[in-house]
């Protein structure tokens, strides 16, 4: 998921209307090559020109086979995939978002890749990457790009405060309040995004829901106590008061790059914006360190990313095309091209090459990985965080107190995953 990142929606409905889909109806020729269709869900301007440089390659290696590529806003594509995979006539291949794996692959909508020629590497991408993209002991995707949040900020301003990267968040209202005193700047500004706010459950040691004890836990004491320190960051010296505004996230972003508050938590899908920002002309002023910890002290925060994953209902020639451009684009060489054009991380340790890693933005989010938890593999897991987007928004707009809030989230919760106890 992109967090509520605005997605660039570049492409029109028509286009949408006229691709090809799997099996019978994607027009290819008895003696031609088998057209596949790519949905892919990636930022229009900043990272699909690479992948459309890469179907290029493809293409000239593989004379079998045609793609047709198709940019779907992230925003709308989860909704546009359930909808066409029920009407049997989904893309051959999803960019899926590996909170959508488990809800869809629970549908059947994904082909189990274990053995096929697009998990051929298996053995050389992160384990834990592997593990997202599995459901119910079936691997439905290979990891394409990953990501988690971390604590970016501006070295300059820190250094001319004299202070360092916060290990805690008692540690971030500090130095938030001396960065304010020294340089006349904000020291941080935090998003009422419920996924942003995951990083605070994950410090008490908590999560929306407990699915091995099948229990809900967004309003158990240690969440409460992890919001409660969300939800004190938004006031007090150097702390931005809360942005509930529809374009917040433009907001804390722009206000970043361009040196206007000395850091945020974001991930590494912004690495290309952060360097077009005023501030971070200089690629070496970006900081990156893991999110502070909680009383718990657990540091962490979600670790989230793509998978490149097979439509189940293509027929056999379009799913066999399918995993070989699955393998091609998540190979290697291809995953280090990506890196280098887009900033964006690589899922398999033979990628980092040293030209890749020579990326500040990179190397910085990569040492962070480590610190990264995994969502849990529960089909309904994703769709936990709206009621949480809806309620932490009016909590952090004075609307709501926060117990309200969280005993609203968790009734919202309750009919979501109704097997579920409180």
């Amino acid at each position: 998921m992109r967090r509520g990142i605005a997605a660039t929606a570049l492409v029109a409905s028509f286009a949408l209307a006229a691709t090809a889909c799997g099996g019978s109806d994607s027009g290819d020729k008895a003696d031609g090559p088998v057209t596949i269709t790519w949905w892919d869900t990636s930022n229009a301007t900043n990272e699909a020109p690479t992948y459309q440089a890469l179907i290029k390659d493809f293409e000239a290696a593989n004379k079998d086979v045609k793609v047709k590529y198709v940019n779907v806003p992230f925003d709308q594509a989860q909704n546009k995939f359930d909808t066409a995979a029920g009407a049997s006539g989904a893309p051959d291949v999803l960019r899926s978002d590996v909170g959508w794996t488990p809800a869809f692959a629970k549908k059947g909508f994904f082909l189990p890749l274990d053995g096929t020629e697009a998990l051929a590497d298996q053995a050389k991408f992160k384990p834990n990457l592997i593990e997202q993209a599995q459901y119910d002991g079936k691997t439905y995707g290979v990891p394409f790009v990953t990501d988690t949040l971390a604590l970016v900020y501006n070295k300059q301003l820190f250094e001319k405060a004299g202070v360092e990267a916060p290990k805690t968040w008692d540690d971030l209202k500090a130095a938030a309040a001396t960065i304010k005193s020294k340089t006349g700047v904000d020291g941080y500004w935090g998003s009422t995004a419920a996924y942003y706010a995951q990083t605070f459950l994950y410090g008490e040691g908590t999560d929306t829901v407990d699915a091995a004890a099948k229990k809900i836990t967004v309003n158990s004491d240690a969440a409460k106590k992890g919001y409660g320190t969300w939800l004190s960051l938004f006031s007090g010296k150097g702390l931005h008061k809360a942005d509930t505004t529809a374009d917040a996230y433009a907001h804390i972003q722009d206000a970043f790059v361009n040196g206007k508050v000395a850091a945020i938590i974001q991930g590494p899908w912004e690495i290309t914006n952060f360097y077009k920002g005023s501030a971070f002309t200089d690629k070496n002023n970006l900081g990156i360190a893991t999110v502070p910890a909680g009383s718990s002290g657990k540091a962490g925060a979600p670790t989230g990313g793509h998978n490149l994953s097979v439509y189940a209902g293509s027929d056999s020639a379009h799913q066999k095309a399918a995993e070989k451009f699955v393998g091609f684009m998540t190979s290697a060489k291809s995953q280090t091209q990506i890196a280098l054009k887009n900033s964006t991380l690589p899922t398999r340790d033979d990628a980092y090459t040293a030209e890749v890693k020579a990326d500040p933005g990179i190397a910085g989010y990569q040492s962070v990985l480590s610190s990264a938890q995994p969502r849990l593999a529960l089909p309904e897991y994703s769709s936990l965080l709206t009621p949480l987007d809806t309620e932490l928004l009016k909590i952090a707009g004075g609307k709501e107190s926060l117990d309200k809030g969280l005993s609203n989230a968790d009734t919202a919760i309750a009919k979501l995953v109704p097997d579920f106890s409180k």
